[in-house]
């Protein structure tokens, strides 16, 4: 006790005591008593004023995680309020009727009318009933000290005291693999969106093929519908695909808000700035078409129909924009397939107003329509369901914003707020749009004119646009969905200061993605001409083998495209814009030069099937300069030898796939003819001995990504 009673102390205490039991003062000589410590201040320092009220029960105590919840600094803790207090009266007395009435329950949070020590928060208000029915459910409670006993028994510990019950076992989270496993299924859910949209694409460029087809009016179409692609990449879609992405992720992490402010400013400068962009580009169509293409531009009636497509199409770069800037907000809020998913809608759109065309005037080869016979409703037709396309493509979005609690208010206070860094990284990004986009601008007035030059339908334009398509098919679905998911990951590494982080998930995309580009571009190179034959019957034998050389020529080309799009990626995650526009300024440079020698040296038949070989080969040279540039800036590690062994070992088993395969086809071809048919069967059986002579070869080889990817399907099948 803190006072204990001292009545029998005696008098050797120090003094004597009267009857009353008031102590005399001590005679004289008489030394005085010493303070009594048990007396002194007995109640003027309370220990636990001081401390927290939570731990003062002893199994709180011991169970209180002192290094996760540090106590308050000394002084700086709220006097305690009064344990207990009188709870209000009821508002009407108990019913007499009701035995053992069970009580209101307690208000949200702390509560002042529980008994000293209980967790109101774990406190559960039950009737008798209930008490009696559920006394047999009580469960032995853990010993919050049975951690001591065995730090002192050591690892065998005596087999007389009994082991400590184990918690009941919370609910099991999902299964999750880590890292992987997340980028895995990031991966997937893009990749499944990424190739519905592309087949649906496909479509809708067999449809246009089928309803307009591979001449002068299928090319004056195809320039109207790529432009307003090209001015948006040109003044902002580069920026918003390669600079805005690591922004958004900062400011995310940075920003008290969660960075929702500044998506907001994002999207409004963006509305702002495309609106600009939208009149003035309606305006000045006649110019932009002659820029594009001087044989349509010289030709009258050809210009007339591109001028009134292209006024049409223009304002798509308004939805464009704001589509990607949707996206680009979800990406780096983790949600990455409604960008993948949504371009399905447009490609839907598109390929019910085609269908209608061709409904209503039949097709190409039908109706033998050309740029002087098509009717204006045509022309209005096409032109309304291509811009109604993207409007569903670009409101569609908007569910998937709500979704993830993202809610659009405009926001004009842009300075100030860290766009102006922004803006500064996109200028870069502009001119490497600009440098890439005029190396396009070359290659199409050239294959124009070619194809105007040479005749023969699928000599031009329209030929190297659909085998591109196909080309770019394979790189869209897998390439772009493994760096899309990477991407947020390799920019926090970069902002974290971490280069080896960054090496590796850059290492980790180009041989994931080397699994399937690599056998699909030798796939290309031996199976293209059944490929396109197959696809473009409805365009014509003719132009549907002309399709199938260029796509072979493309072929090779996939991997040094695909490597470059995963290194440049590196440099958009450490903000530096500027070393991708100098590479891509050179590769430019590449492809219009050896295009244009492509266009003199062959004949204009042949002179677009060059112009495709030229496409890789600039990428090539790109992609051994962007290499050597992004290692340095790593600290010279780019785990090039283990990237560099994958894809020569994918290669060689790739070669004989290759060579077997494509004999096979040809075989088919000359056996059956080039029609949908014998196509057909080409395809199936190259197919199949290519892909099965490559996974033999590769396995033999132990690659040891393949053997990675037979697991996982395996581990998803077997479940």
């Amino acid at each position: 006790m803190n006072a204990p009673y001292d009545g029998d102390r005696g008098q050797g205490a120090g003094g004597a005591r009267s009857a009353d039991g008031a102590a005399s003062p001590p005679g004289q000589g008489q030394v005085p008593p010493a303070p009594d410590p048990y007396l002194q201040a007995a109640y003027d320092y309370d220990p636990y004023r001081a401390q927290d009220l939570s731990v003062q029960d002893p199994v709180n105590e011991a169970l209180y995680d002192r290094a996760a919840h540090p106590p308050p600094p000394p002084g700086t803790y709220q006097q305690p309020q009064p344990l207990y207090q009188q709870p209000p009266a009821a508002q009407y007395a108990p019913d007499p009727r009701i035995w053992a009435q069970t009580p209101p329950p307690e208000p949200d949070g702390p509560s002042r009318h529980l008994p000293y020590g209980d967790n109101p928060a774990t406190t559960q208000f039950v009737g008798v009933d209930d008490l009696v029915s559920q006394a047999s459910d009580d469960q032995e409670q853990q010993d919050a000290f049975a951690h001591l006993f065995r730090d002192q028994e050591g690892p065998a510990g005596p087999s007389s005291v009994p082991a400590e019950p184990e918690p009941a076992p919370a609910p099991a989270p999902p299964k999750s693999g880590g890292r992987a496993s997340g980028l895995l299924k990031s991966s997937a859910v893009m990749a499944a969106g990424t190739l519905v949209s592309r087949l649906t694409g496909f479509v809708r460029s067999l449809v246009i093929t089928a309803a307009l087809g591979a001449a002068l009016l299928g090319d004056s179409f195809t320039i109207a519908y790529t432009l307003p692609t090209m001015i948006y990449i040109l003044t902002v879609g580069g920026g918003l695909n390669s600079v805005f992405v690591p922004q958004l992720v900062r400011s995310m992490k940075d920003d008290e808000d969660g960075g929702e402010a500044y998506a907001n400013r994002l999207l409004t400068l963006v509305m702002v700035a495309l609106g600009v962009i939208v009149a003035i580009a309606v305006f000045a169509a006649p110019w932009l078409i002659h820029m594009m293409s001087p044989t349509i531009a010289g030709d009258a009636a050809a210009n007339s129909v591109a001028v009134t497509f292209a006024r049409y199409c223009l304002p798509t770069i308004f939805f464009m924009g704001v589509h990607v800037v949707m996206g680009q907000i979800l990406n780096a809020r983790g949600r990455f397939g409604a960008m993948m998913w949504t371009p399905v809608l447009n490609n839907i759109v598109m390929i019910f107003t085609f269908g209608m065309f061709i409904w209503v005037y039949g097709t190409s080869a039908e109706s033998q329509m050309g740029v002087q016979t098509i009717p204006p409703e045509g022309v209005r037709l096409l032109g309304i369901g291509t811009l109604l396309g993207l409007i569903v493509q670009a409101l569609a979005m908007i569910p998937y914003l709500r979704e993830a609690g993202f809610r659009f208010r405009p926001r004009f206070d842009w300075k100030g707020h860290g766009l102006g860094k922004t803006v500064k990284l996109a200028k870069w990004t502009v001119l490497f749009v600009l440098a890439n986009q005029a190396g396009v601008i070359v290659v199409t007035q050239l294959a124009t004119s070619a194809g105007k030059l040479s005749g023969k339908d699928g000599t031009g334009f329209l030929a190297y646009s659909n085998a591109q398509l196909i080309w770019g098919m394979p790189q869209a679905i897998i390439t772009v969905s493994v760096m899309a998911a990477l991407l947020p990951r390799i920019s926090r590494a970069a902002h974290d200061g971490d280069p080896g982080a960054v090496r590796d998930d850059i290492s980790q995309g180009l041989r994931n993605s080397a699994v399937a580009i690599v056998p699909v571009a030798f796939t290309f190179l031996a199976l293209g001409l059944p490929m396109c034959t197959l696809l473009y019957a409805s365009a014509g034998t003719e132009a549907a083998r002309s399709m199938g050389y260029i796509l072979m020529a493309f072929g090779l080309g996939l991997i040094p495209y695909s490597v470059q799009y995963v290194v440049l990626r590196g440099f958009y995650a450490y903000e530096d814009t500027r070393t991708p526009f100098y590479n891509t300024v050179i590769v430019a440079a590449v492809n219009a030069a050896a295009s244009a020698l492509c266009y003199v040296v062959l004949p204009a038949q042949w002179a677009v099937v060059g112009m495709a070989a030229s496409y890789g080969l600039a990428y090539a040279v790109g992609v051994g300069i962007a290499w050597r540039r992004l290692r340095n800036r790593l600290g010279g590690d780019l785990d090039g030898a283990h990237v560099v062994r994958t894809y020569a070992r994918l290669c060689l088993a790739a070669v004989p796939a290759a060579v077997l395969g494509g004999g096979v086809g040809f075989a088919v071809l000359l056996g059956l003819g080039e029609g949908a048919f014998g196509s057909l069967v080409a395809l199936i059986c190259g197919g199949a001995v290519l892909l099965g002579v490559f996974f033999v070869a590769a396995k033999r080889m132990r690659i040891e990504e393949i053997n990675g990817m037979v697991g996982m399907v395996r581990g998803r099948l077997g479940r």
